[in-house]
């Protein structure tokens, strides 16, 4: 039922996966208006994901926060898998980068957890959404066909300045404390666009998107509660109801539905195309803490959003026909 094989004719270098969270049968190289649309909606779970970690983190310490998420949504994962007879092993020699990239996925999220504690939640997602760069100058470089032109670079960048507009009252010159959360967040942004490219270069482009997610959260709900308590973390000190909610979302919206497909995407879309639409995320995040956490939504967010629709028009529009030679060359493209 969930089987989508290789479409006929399709190039060697697309991916065929067997079994998916959403039913598919071609692989396609522009995002076309559906997968805009998931995306945006995951953008916006993105965005509230920022608060929800701010406030189970009244109570709930970084790392064992990140894990709690990570067991909760494997275990989720685990019973979605087993009530549709969808195999989460295989001897498909995906294992080691499966590893790989569930510790980049720990990681990323230790480093981007602990850096919320020292700065404050928009200067922090400023620096996590700088990954999309990391992302697509990374599939440029490993993975074939995902080529970052000219126009697209532009894009990257006219979107990222639409970024740094609407935080600009957070770009002020920062205290040390927060200077240590800034630099937590921005290492948080490298593993997660080398999760991205590597799952686009690796074996784990043919697994499933099921086992692809099963690896990260598998490997991060182990790595980062051992953490948590080597590193002698407070652990939970407040189990609240608002606590408890936020901790809930993390793993039922954000950690198992939202990367579920976020994960499909990936195999089924260039790399640095998907990447462009999360610079949506701080808008949404920053809606979210106006309206959560009340914080101020200055009129920057109306060129903000003037910019990034330009630059997700740039990393998106058709390509024109390249030669050949050009493409082998590894140059930027026209």
């Amino acid at each position: 039922m969930y089987r989508a094989n290789r479409p006929q004719g399709a190039p060697d270098g697309d991916p065929d996966p067997r079994y998916v969270l959403l039913i598919t049968t071609e692989a396609r190289h522009e995002i076309d208006s559906a997968a805009a649309g998931v995306l945006a909606l995951l953008c916006a779970s993105w965005g509230l994901s920022q608060v929800a970690v701010k406030i189970a983190g009244e109570g709930i310490s970084p790392a064992m926060q990140a894990g709690l998420r990570s067991i909760g949504s494997a275990v989720l994962l685990v019973l979605w898998a087993r009530g549709r007879g969808v195999p989460l092993v295989e001897r498909d020699r995906t294992l080691l980068p499966g590893i790989a990239a569930g510790l980049l996925f720990a990681g990323e999220f230790l480093l981007v957890f602990t850096g919320l504690t020292f700065t404050t939640a928009s200067r922090g997602v400023i620096f996590l959404y700088t990954a999309p760069f990391v992302t697509a100058i990374g599939a440029h470089l490993f993975v074939p066909g995902d080529r970052l032109t000219r126009g697209r670079g532009a894009g990257l960048v006219i979107a990222f300045a639409g970024i740094v507009i609407a935080f600009a009252d957070a770009l002020r010159l920062p205290t040390r404390v927060e200077l240590v959360g800034d630099l937590l967040c921005l290492g948080g942004a490298v593993a997660w666009g080398a999760t991205t490219v590597l799952i686009k270069a690796s074996r784990l482009r043919q697994a499933s998107a099921v086992r692809t997610l099963f690896y990260q959260l598998g490997t991060s709900a182990v790595v980062l509660p051992v953490f948590a308590l080597a590193t002698g973390e407070s652990g939970i000190t407040r189990a609240t109801p608002l606590i408890i909610g936020a901790l809930a979302y993390q793993i039922i919206v954000v950690a198992f539905a939202s990367y579920a497909v976020w994960f499909w995407l990936v195999t089924r879309y260039p790399a640095s195309r998907l990447a462009a639409f999360t610079f949506l995320t701080p808008i949404f995040g920053v809606a979210a803490g106006g309206i959560v956490l009340g914080e101020p939504i200055g009129p920057g967010m109306v060129i903000a959003l003037a910019l990034i629709a330009g630059g997700i028009y740039l990393v998106n529009r058709p390509s024109r026909p390249v030669r050949e030679s050009t493409v082998a060359g590894g140059r930027m493209q026209e």
